[in-house]
């Protein structure tokens, strides 16, 4: 492995070897600090940033500046992760151009190494622009947030024998438009077994079984800090919300009772020169 950040050639290495990957999202540079030293290969700027952290109803609000703003703290709070940026409702769909731009201005203000794109054949275009300028692409197909209400909601993709087919089709599409790795969202697990072993680039699950080549959750829900509702495929690894409020009830405890600050929080002056304030 590479002694800087995680490469694409890494992650191509890495399915070939069966190794899976490990792949987290962070928005901030604490988070992005604390999940680059536990030592996750991927982190995603997801703009799942909107739900769980600006505290929007979905995606869809989410800008590109928004975005941005983001990714450049979890660029400054990671070393070795190879980060990957969302990008945004309408920022690729409309058309070519817009997308080659967009992704442009993404990679040269934040510094991350890739963008995500939702959907299949027709991103094509989009996905063939931003990569033939050198950006690397993740894409993202089964519940693509963005198209939510699209398909009916936040449920399971590719139970259906044709959605099931396209989806097998557009993974090689996008695979064949230069993509170097595929998000799979709540797949039947079969589908996404399927669909991995047909690719040649990893394809990482959420939601979509063990058979992927990696795995991705938000990491507000496997710390425990998302009080929103918590589908299936999450499993939650710390109480660190629990924990959190326990701090700042201590916290308020101590400031009510003037047991904070202690004396070894002060700082100190001299008797000399406050004699010499304190002076009509």
């Amino acid at each position: 492995m590479s002694a800087e950040r995680f490469t694409t050639l890494d992650f191509k290495e890495m399915k070939q070897r069966k190794e899976k990957i490990a792949m987290v999202t962070a928005y901030d540079y604490p988070t992005a600090q604390l999940v680059d030293e536990a030592g996750v290969e991927f982190i995603l700027v997801g703009d799942s940033l909107g739900m769980v952290v600006l505290g929007y109803e979905d995606t869809l609000a989410v800008t590109l500046n928004d975005m941005i703003h983001h990714g450049k703290a979890v660029v400054r709070g990671s070393k070795k992760a190879f980060v990957v940026v969302d990008m945004p409702f309408l920022t690729y769909q409309v058309n070519n151009e817009d997308a080659l731009r967009n992704a442009g201005r993404i990679i040269q203000e934040t510094g991350a190494q890739g963008v995500k794109l939702e959907g299949g054949l027709e991103i094509v275009g989009a996905v063939k622009s931003i990569t033939r300028a050198g950006i690397p692409v993740m894409g993202h197909l089964g519940l693509t947030p963005q198209s939510a209400g699209q398909l009916g909601g936040f449920k399971v993709q590719g139970k259906d024998p044709r959605v099931a087919k396209k989806m097998m089709e557009d993974s090689l599409v996008i695979e064949d438009a230069g993509a170097f790795s595929l998000v799979l969202e709540c797949v039947p697990w079969q589908l996404a077994k399927a669909i991995s072993e047909q690719l040649s680039i990893p394809v990482i699950g959420i939601g979509a079984g063990k058979f992927c080549d990696g795995q991705v959750l938000v990491y507000h829900d496997v710390m425990g800090l998302y009080t929103g509702k918590r589908p299936k495929f999450v499993k939650q690894y710390a109480e660190a919300r629990n924990e959190m409020v326990k701090g700042i009830i201590d916290y308020i405890s101590e400031v009510k009772q003037g047991s904070f600050p202690e004396e070894k929080h002060f700082f100190t002056m001299s008797e000399e020169v406050l004699a010499m304030v304190m002076e009509e």
